[in-house]
């Protein structure tokens, strides 16, 4: 009979094209300062539509290299400093190889991707300061995490929930202005509601205790369950830290669930003084949720829920059904499974991102990387005060810096040349900045978690910003 469907490989000619793709990989990635992000060509969607006819892999391949490889987000280029995305490692190109080879399924059974997961977890615990017999799972990113996490949170105040649902109770949860929206998202999807996020005001950028008890004792007055209390470990707009240490006493007092969201301010805990007490209090939590893909720097997708309590983490998720059983010996061994600390039964393996870059580098590169990374926004931070038409929109607390090109001018027409700023800069591939608001203000932002920025790159992107500003 006539071999059909996809057939075995020709290995000869196959190995030839993976290797004339790795070494294009290498040089996207050695060449990463030449190779900014670029507005993409009108004919991209003509490029990127799908033949579904058999080309071959050395087709195939020079499409890679001629339509995907030249069209990327830019966070690789050293002077990207939008949103809060990370840079990306070498290290992750092999560990992707190494991946791919294998293609394990990390939702359990006995192999060994499973026993990383379990070490990359375990060394995060340790880094974060959570008791040992904490809980974890890798996942998608923060917004995955925090989902896990208030699960869990609610299942401590009803116990059925996963069985009768939440009913007419209301649950209450709280959180300083400036939470990141990974939690508005969260209490939608679990049915608690945006409403009942309630925001607590901040006390020079921290979330103020006070407040929070007066609320909580008015919720509880007309009926509500308070149950969850979010500090944050890094605003996404200004990088400004909780006193996480007041949060963890006051979820202790009100009996509510402590979750950080440190989705790239927990690694703070890696860092040199004085950065590193910014996140102090931070193994206190019941939850945590962080990101390696952000300053951990590996690539896209991996992120990671802590939990303090195992048995509240599994109890969120665990449903095993006959055809996942168990067993003493075999493949179907390995107790526990991820698949019931978490949302997926399918999972790829993010371990070995992490675990190839902490071998490879060690955790002292990572702490001067995160160090450096605050140390260039206190340097952008100083050069937009030397020059004489800007101003800083906040104090630089951590590793973002937010300022105005041109603070002489009516807070509208600052808005609109920041913005203009920012679109002119990322069409150039001179720098990235983003924008937030801030006092009323459309500014532009940096979010530092890039491995390859230096301090020539930050000053040759504030003297950028004031050419544009002068034009």
């Amino acid at each position: 009979m006539a071999e059909t469907g996809i057939k075995t490989q020709d290995w000869a000619v196959f190995r030839a094209e993976a290797q004339r793709m790795l070494e294009a990989a290498l040089d996207q990635m050695q060449e990463a300062a030449e190779r900014p992000w670029q507005p993409m060509p009108e004919d991209i969607d003509a490029r990127y539509a799908v033949t579904a006819e058999a080309l071959g892999p050395q087709e195939t391949v020079d499409r890679i290299i001629r339509d995907v490889l030249p069209y990327h987000g830019g966070n690789t280029h050293p002077r990207f400093w939008g949103w809060v995305q990370g840079s990306g490692l070498a290290t992750d190109l092999i560990a992707s190889v190494a991946a791919a080879a294998v293609n394990a399924n990390m939702g359990g059974r006995d192999h060994g991707a499973n026993y990383m997961e379990r070490a990359v977890v375990d060394w995060t615990r340790r880094k974060m300061g959570m008791p040992e017999g904490a809980s974890g799972i890798l996942v998608t990113g923060t917004s995955q995490a925090t989902v896990i996490a208030f699960q869990a949170a609610r299942l401590r105040v009803l116990k059925d929930v996963r069985k009768t649902g939440q009913g007419a109770v209301r649950l209450t949860a709280y959180a300083g202005e400036g939470v990141h929206n990974a939690s508005l998202k969260a209490v939608e999807l679990l049915g608690i509601g945006s409403d009942n996020l309630r925001k607590v005001p901040l006390v020079d950028g921290r979330l103020d205790c006070a407040a929070l008890a007066r609320m909580v004792a008015e919720d509880r007055a007309k009926g509500a369950l308070p149950f969850l209390l979010v500090g944050n470990a890094g605003t996404v707009d200004l990088g400004q830290f909780d006193d996480l240490n007041a949060l963890a006493d006051a979820a202790a007092d009100l009996g509510l669930w402590l979750h950080v969201d440190g989705a790239f301010g927990a690694w703070t805990r890696i860092a040199a003084e004085p950065y590193r007490s910014l996140s102090d209090g931070i193994g206190r939590a019941d939850s945590i949720a962080l990101d390696f893909h952000k300053w951990m720097y590996v690539g896209y997708d991996c992120g990671m829920a802590l939990l303090r309590n195992e048995e509240e983490h599994r109890a969120a998720f665990a449903a095993r059904p006959a055809y996942l059983e168990g067993a003493e010996r075999g493949l179907a061994g390995g107790e526990p499974w991820f698949c019931d600390y978490g949302i997926d039964l399918s999972r790829g393996n993010r371990a070995l991102k992490v675990w190839t870059a902490l071998e490879t580098y060690g955790e002292a590169a990572f702490c001067e990387a995160i160090t450096g990374n605050c140390e260039l926004a206190a340097l952008m931070a100083a050069e937009v005060e030397a020059q004489p038409l800007m101003a800083l929109g906040a104090r630089v607390v951590s590793n973002i810096c937010v300022f105005t090109a041109r603070s002489d001018l009516a807070p509208e027409a600052q808005s609109v040349i920041n913005a203009h700023i920012a679109q002119t800069l990322q069409e150039s591939g001179e720098a990235v900045f983003s924008t937030t608001r801030a006092e009323g203000r459309v500014m532009l932002r940096a979010a530092i978690t890039n491995h390859r920025s230096r301090a020539a790159d930050v000053r040759a992107a504030i003297a950028a910003v004031a050419r544009e500003a002068a034009t």
